[in-house]
């Protein structure tokens, strides 16, 4: 098996409940599918997805050949984005439910799904922000002892992209009820954000721990 089967299941249950809190993608999505309708929100998350493609492609490819250059350097590396995830998720906690202007109707031009899909697609591209993250993300799962690194990151940039379309998604095609649920629920969000910020911290500290 290429792949630890413990670490894939903390993959996917720390991957889905990252992609339920209300972060930038899915409130960018919200918002295209609040206005542009649910096709539109449809097409948003799959330029998203696009981007992920990318993003995960290159983290993985440079990743790959950095650890078998330089195998001592895993370690290093994984201390390193565990103390991002900390990071992270103390970043969540402190500014839990601080994206409220995201839900604010007042911008309500119309979007096509062609503008929704670019728009979707540079966004999240564009980001610097989701490269580091995927960065520090995915090595966390990989264990070098298995080899054939490159399946390991294929295998969880799939699930992490097919999660995040699934959620996301969903978002954009029920954006009008999800839009006003969120925007009258502002002590629910904040509940969110701190169990996402929570559940980084603790995974931040652990993976960085535990082996």
């Amino acid at each position: 098996m290429p792949i630890d089967l413990h670490l894939l299941t903390l993959f996917v249950l720390t991957t889905a409940v990252a992609c339920l809190a209300p972060g930038p993608d899915m409130l960018f999505v919200l918002g295209v599918g609040m206005r542009g309708g649910p096709r539109a929100g449809l097409l948003a998350t799959t330029g998203i997805a696009t981007s992920e493609v990318i993003h995960v492609t290159v983290a993985a490819a440079g990743l790959t050949a950095f650890f078998a250059a330089v195998p001592v350097a895993f370690t290093a590396f994984r201390l390193g984005g565990g103390a991002y995830l900390v990071y992270l998720g103390v970043q969540a906690i402190r500014h839990r439910g601080a994206e409220d202007g995201a839900l604010s109707a007042g911008d309500a031009t119309p979007v096509s799904g062609r503008q929704a899909y670019l728009r979707g697609l540079l966004t999240n591209l564009l980001n610097p922000k989701m490269v580091t993250f995927s960065v520090a993300f995915l090595p966390q799962f990989v264990d070098p002892r298995l080899g054939w690194l490159p399946v390991q990151f294929a295998v969880l940039g799939a699930v992490l992209i097919v999660i995040e379309f699934l959620v996301d998604g969903t978002v954009g095609m029920l954006a009008g009820r999800i839009g006003g649920w969120l925007a009258h629920r502002r002590a629910a969000r904040r509940r969110i954000d701190v169990a996402t910020g929570g559940l980084f911290i603790g995974l931040g500290v652990r993976l960085a721990v535990e082996r």
